[in-house]
């Protein structure tokens, strides 16, 4: 029933930010509106998040509802995989939100430059996965991630404002993993695809 609720939660949601952004009438603006307040309610009862935290997210989102773009970047080295720290020292594959000028590719770069401080150049798209099919906690809109094997070509360590550190596991020796970014089943796909000649692109 609680996966219920949030489910009419999140299309009560998506269909009250498309109405705010097609609608030219005012009197159906304030109706979509109290349709995203119904929402953000709903949510609040099924989630931690307060209720003012949870309208200033959805009053950030406008536009048609889509789902946002997150890339991950897989790289290898001597059997093992590159993880950062994080602020909350959990660990996690270098990667983020695809910025609006950025591709696919571009951004898996710019993001593995940002967090580790290293060049790197993608050879190939190891799974695209709807981010609530996979990943705790759910979210209250959609999430499309997209993990991409990387080849290393150089550079160091720069301390940053998001990670922590950067070392190379094993598969049988990951340590905590932030499992809202990635879960240690989506690091051994990783590892899978990296150690399969032919690797057929799993998505969701």
């Amino acid at each position: 029933m609680e996966e219920q609720l949030l489910d009419w939660a999140i299309e009560l949601q998506a269909l009250a930010q498309a109405g705010l952004t097609y609608t030219k009438d005012p009197f159906d603006q304030e109706r979509f509106e109290r349709i995203r307040t119904i929402a953000t309610e709903m949510l609040a009862v099924q989630s931690p998040i307060p209720i003012p935290k949870l309208r200033k997210l959805f009053s950030e989102e406008v536009g048609y509802p889509t789902p946002k773009l997150d890339t991950r970047a897989a790289i290898f080295k001597e059997k093992k995989i590159l993880l950062v720290q994080e602020k909350n020292r959990l660990w996690s594959l270098p990667g983020g939100w695809v910025d609006f000028d950025q591709s696919i590719k571009e951004n898996t770069i710019k993001e593995t430059l940002e967090e580790t401080g290293l060049t790197v150049e993608p050879l190939k798209v190891i799974a695209i996965q709807d981010r609530n099919k996979h990943n705790p906690p759910r979210y209250a809109y959609s999430v499309c991630k997209v993990f991409v094997e990387c080849q290393l070509i150089g550079g160091d360590f720069i301390e940053n404002i998001e990670t922590l550190q950067t070392d190379w596991f094993s598969l049988d020796q990951l340590p905590p993993v932030a499992e809202e970014k990635n879960t240690k089943a989506q690091i051994e796909l990783c590892f899978n695809a990296h150690n399969t000649k032919d690797w057929q692109v799993p998505f969701d």
